[in-house]
């Protein structure tokens, strides 16, 4: 089969695997589409993050789905011929946090496509996918395979959501609208959101947040005093999902938040400074989020069911010879939300 391998930064190949060995309880997925995450292109462009480095070739890729081609002994609930998105999380399950089911915290988490430990987590952009039944979870007729390719990201939004606890008639400001800001705007609307607010400085992502379901918008590079205005009467939202990593955005989002209002932290950045002042006499709550376990299922329920509609996200899709093509315009902001390979 082949496979996308990335070598170091900017070395990224198509090469030839050999398909896993299929095992009891494993299906063997003929992918279709893989969707490319902030951390594939972080691989790509600088060969890793933080500490984090590329240390030997790794198969990249996270976001898939595809075709079940063939059965381990055991499995039930499956069969060939059915359509799954696969999710890349895989706990042990042993450990103390996943019995305390905060599987999300696996102290041997295998993610698709991870440097972290060494030899790496080899990842899912390949032809073949061998996966544990229980990852594999069946998108229903007439779902776009595009779209439940985007589960994962989705997934990620919705634990978002599930740490900012309800979000019924609460007024919500997200900051920075990137695939997983817009999908955060999505994720608020199917859960109840009053009224949502995006902010960001480029307008086609903007343009695009509208889309998917934010009320109204804020260029915070042209216009910031139309989110400074906000902070009247100690400010206006209930809840903040913090996308971009950037300081200026959590800071003018602590400014708008109201008394005790929740800071949810979702994109990923270095250390930032925080006026503590402000977050002691509003007595913010500020939580973090990181990846997802239940809420993978029900993101391919909410796809499946139509209940979200996430194709206004996918603004290109590449064949897997064009593996380089496709990445160098997933990191391009100005002409891409998210961008999928297709197998």
């Amino acid at each position: 089969m082949k496979a996308v391998v990335i070598h170091a930064a900017k070395d990224l190949r198509i090469e030839e695997r050999e398909v896993e060995a299929l095992g009891p309880g494993q299906v063997e997925v003929a992918i279709e589409a893989g969707g490319i995450c902030g951390s594939d292109l972080h691989y790509y462009n600088h060969g890793g993050f933080g500490t984090v480095r590329v240390r030997e070739p790794m198969i990249l890729g996270h976001e898939v789905a595809g075709t079940i081609k063939a059965l381990g002994a055991g499995v039930s609930d499956l069969a060939v011929g059915d359509r799954v998105a696969v999710s890349p999380s895989r706990p042990c399950n042993a450990c103390d946090y996943c019995l305390k089911g905060q599987q999300n915290h696996c102290l041997n988490m295998r993610f698709y496509g991870s440097a972290m430990p060494m030899p790496h987590i080899q990842g899912a952009f390949r032809e073949r996918l061998v996966a544990e039944q229980w990852q594999c979870h069946k998108v229903a007729d007439g779902a776009s395979i595009h779209e439940a390719a985007m589960a994962e990201p989705f997934a990620v939004a919705l634990h978002a959501v599930v740490r900012a606890g309800g979000l019924a008639d609460k007024r919500v400001l997200v900051t920075g609208c990137g695939p997983i800001g817009a999908l955060a705007i999505i994720a608020a609307r199917a859960h109840g959101a009053r009224e949502i607010i995006a902010t960001d400085v480029m307008t086609p992502v903007l343009e695009t947040a509208l889309q998917v379901g934010a009320d109204r918008v804020i260029n915070v590079a042209n216009q910031p005093e139309e989110l400074a205005s906000h902070s009247a009467n100690k400010g206006y939202f209930d809840v903040q999902f913090e996308a971009s990593g950037n300081q200026s955005a959590l800071r003018s989002g602590l400014e708008v938040l109201k008394p005790r209002g929740i800071l949810v932290q979702l994109g990923l950045g270095g250390d930032v400074s925080i006026p503590q002042n402000m977050v002691v006499a509003k007595e913010i709550e500020m939580k973090g989020t990181f990846r997802f376990h239940d809420e993978f299922g029900l993101a391919v329920d909410l796809i499946g069911r139509k209940r979200v509609d996430l194709k206004p996200l996918l603004t290109g899709t590449y064949p897997l010879e064009d593996a380089v093509k496709a990445f160098e315009a997933a990191g391009d902001r100005t002409r891409s939300m998210k961008v999928q390979l297709a197998f």
